[in-house]
């Protein structure tokens, strides 16, 4: 865990999700987030590695009942410190891992959007997953969010020339697929990973969005355009973000489930 505490006590993932190509991904997932949430009388939202807080304080100021629970100290902090007490949010220091604190079946929506970027085995994603699936009512949503593994080659491993540094340290499969461990600190799946977990859980899946789509390939363009050009392209994503045959091409992916 220290890797992870490392990273987040020193990196703004705040300030990320403000920038402009941040917030593609960051209004991508609330849209459909609105979008479970709608026709549910008086949701409880559960927040699964809520992080600052980006998700569940601006759900909770809209007065949804959201429970945050987040790993690291550092960031459970700055989540509590953009509440004035008003908001129906209880936030706690957990693990994705064990969410016994909580009964069967007593949520409307689990968000896990954070959580599968830091786990490495099967056995971990399939024990959070399960978790979300278990603390979550019957006909009642899950939606997890991935790192996928194409655009890491793409940009990192040719786009940043770091070909030779991966392949000596054996990073990359014959398949070209990334093998991560946790001092890497992201785990980055392909689609049929993504499928591969889903059915072995009593779930069905409702989509498989690109949340940010093609958005960091541009990243400096789209941070440097005026409000105009990024409606647009806003517009251009909201079009295509649930395309399949894109889905792998994005940098991250919304896997929205719902518990049979």
């Amino acid at each position: 865990m220290s890797y992870l505490e490392d990273y987040y006590n020193s990196y703004d993932e705040e300030g990320r999700l403000l920038s402009r190509h941040g917030q593609v991904e960051y209004l991508t997932t609330m849209k459909y987030i609105r979008e479970c949430l709608a026709g549910i009388t008086d949701p409880k939202l559960l927040e699964v590695g809520a992080g600052t807080g980006r998700y569940s304080v601006t759900l909770a100021k809209e007065g949804v009942n959201v429970t945050a629970v987040e790993l690291i100290q550092h960031n459970l902090e700055i989540l509590k410190s953009k509440l004035d007490g008003s908001e129906p949010i209880t936030a706690i220091q957990g693990n994705a891992l064990d969410l016994s604190a909580f009964p069967d079946s007593s949520f409307d929506i689990t968000l896990l959007l954070g959580p599968m970027y830091h786990l490495y085995t099967r056995e971990e994603k399939l024990q959070a997953l399960s978790e979300a699936v278990r603390v979550t009512k019957p006909g009642g949503y899950i939606l997890v969010a991935y790192c996928m593994n194409e655009p890491t080659v793409v940009q990192f491993v040719f786009g940043q020339n770091h070909l030779r540094e991966v392949t000596e340290l054996n990073m990359l499969t014959k398949d070209w697929h990334c093998i991560s461990e946790p001092k890497d600190l992201f785990e980055l799946v392909r689609t049929e990973d993504i499928a591969s977990l889903d059915a072995e859980l009593p779930v069905e899946r409702v989509k498989l969005v690109a949340t940010d789509g093609a958005t960091n390939y541009m990243r400096q363009y789209i941070d440097s355009t005026d409000d105009e050009t990024f409606e647009k392209w806003l517009d251009f994503h909201f079009t295509i973000c649930e395309r399949q045959d894109l889905i792998g091409a994005s940098h991250h992916t919304l896997d929205i489930l719902r518990k049979k």
